[in-house]
């Protein structure tokens, strides 16, 4: 599953290739991390529209946001008919604008054992978009909060070597009909597959990723699979607790 992604590229990018109206200026972002704020495409009055939404889905049913786990990744087999997310599955879907995205894998045997960090990205270092679920969450005190997952799938062959499941990719030529709420579900559903195995690279980086407060370019820099870890991130990932439903709210 995909706990952390990259946005790397200026707003002019982003604005091109998703076309939508709004004129937005966000900073370059190399480790973006759950509960935080992300960009999102999605239709609004029939065009697309830019908007932040929390990476965490809330289902619009929960009365206190403590009480659900931390929903970061949605099984695109599933959202269809669990209940927390056939609502969003039929009418809110959006497209989660990435330009690498990163995984772990054990290196050795044992809880213990070492994870090498590699990154996922296009060979020519262009934007691509994730499939992703929004909800609109509404607290006790009236307050409300826009809140997304992305949508996983069967790894193709380039991640399972890392990982058996894979974020699913929208073509952008499949943009309209991801974002369509009146869309048939069956045209719907038939987006959600792996992406194709040349669509990215893999790249072998340090365990600096695995800091949150690490977000500049040096978390993408290559290494030798196996290599020692700065000293500064040296700790593992953070793991958050799971639960909710599939256990989907794990963030590795």
């Amino acid at each position: 599953m995909c706990g952390r992604y990259a946005l790397t590229l200026p707003p002019d990018a982003m604005r091109a290739l998703f076309a939508y109206r709004e004129q937005p200026n966000f900073p370059p972002r190399y480790n973006i991390a759950p509960t935080q704020p992300v960009p999102v495409v999605r239709l609004h009055e029939g065009a697309r529209q830019f908007m932040l939404m929390r990476w965490g889905f809330i289902p619009g049913w929960v009365r206190r946001m403590k009480d659900f786990p931390l929903v970061i990744n949605i099984r695109g087999e599933s959202a269809r008919e669990k209940p927390s997310f056939r609502a969003a599955f039929a009418r809110r879907r959006c497209l989660l604008p990435a330009d690498g995205f990163y995984e772990w894998r054990r290196t050795g045997q044992g809880r213990q054992a070492p994870n090498q960090a590699y990154l996922f990205r296009r060979p020519d270092r262009g934007m691509f978009a994730f499939a992703a679920l929004w909800e609109t969450w509404h607290s006790a005190d009236g307050s409300e909060i826009d809140t997304v997952a992305l949508v996983n799938g069967p790894a193709n062959g380039l991640m399972a070597a890392v990982h058996e499941r894979c974020p699913v990719i929208v073509d952008p030529a499949d943009f309209d009909g991801w974002l369509d709420p009146d869309a048939e579900p069956a045209a719907v559903s038939a987006l959600l597959r792996p992406p194709p195995d040349d669509l990215l690279e893999l790249v072998p980086i340090s365990s600096a990723v695995n800091r949150v407060g690490n977000d500049g370019p040096e978390v993408q820099a290559p290494v030798a699979p196996g290599a020692a870890p700065p000293e500064a991130a040296k700790a593992g990932p953070a793991r958050q607790r799971k639960g909710g439903t599939d256990d989907q709210g794990s963030l590795f």
